[in-house]
């Protein structure tokens, strides 16, 4: 069994583990034994316990960009905002275990698939600046989306299953559909600022301004979003 086959092995295994029995079951000996090798193999692989639950996170991350579905131009950008922080909420409460342990601690954030994922929302934000339907500047935006997903879910696990209300789920999504974006596209609307969100969006994707100018402009439009 070659290296890469053998480390999969053991992240399944662990990953099945804690589904099952909780993060305290996720023990190196444990693990070893689930996965049918011995326990010094754990420490060649994952260098510690440490390593082996990062690695695990990432196959948490990994596993949730794998389920995610991308548009490149939905028809509704804002739907398309609801459906991707539903997934997000979805995965969580399928796999309450696995999402703890990935949100645990924010070094895990560094992971690639994580990264990827990230990417995808910065997408479904951009497009939502170009369409002038952005309220916000979008680093704030992708921090909202985050932290209600986040909360979202780890509330609703927090509380006892018959005190779990999903009318917390359809509260915090609204809330934070309302937060971010606007109900007409705010370059309809008298003021600079939600052009300069929508002009700002698409500067990347133009080619006329030489760098030190697409630079300049961006600094007068953050200034100008920032003044809504």
């Amino acid at each position: 069994m070659g290296r890469d086959q053998a480390r999969q092995r053991v992240i399944e295994a662990a990953a099945d583990l804690l589904a099952r029995e909780g993060r305290d079951a996720v023990t190196t000996r444990a693990v070893a034994l689930a996965a049918g090798v011995q326990a010094p193999a754990i420490y060649r692989l994952f260098g510690d316990k440490d390593g082996l639950l990062d690695a695990l996170a990432e196959h948490g991350f990994a596993t949730f960009l794998a389920t995610k579905h991308i548009d490149p131009d939905p028809q509704d950008p804002i739907e398309d905002l609801r459906a991707g922080w539903d997934l997000a909420v979805e995965f969580g409460l399928a796999n309450p275990a696995l999402y703890t342990l990935m949100y645990s601690e924010p070094t895990r954030e560094t992971s690639a698939a994580f990264t990827a994922g990230m990417e995808i929302l910065m997408g479904r934000i951009r497009r939502l600046a170009a369409g002038g339907w952005l309220r916000v500047d979008e680093e704030l935006a992708a921090m909202l989306i985050h932290a209600t997903a986040r909360g979202a879910v780890l509330t609703w696990l927090s509380q006892p299953e018959d005190r779990r209300d999903p009318a917390l789920l359809t509260t915090l999504r609204e809330s934070m559909v309302a937060a971010v974006t606007s109900q007409e596209p705010a370059v309809q609307d008298a003021g600079p600022a939600g052009a300069a969100r929508a002009l700002r969006a698409a500067l990347p994707e133009q080619t006329t301004l030489s760098g030190a100018e697409q630079h300049l402009l961006r600094e007068w439009l953050d200034r100008l979003a920032a003044d809504s």
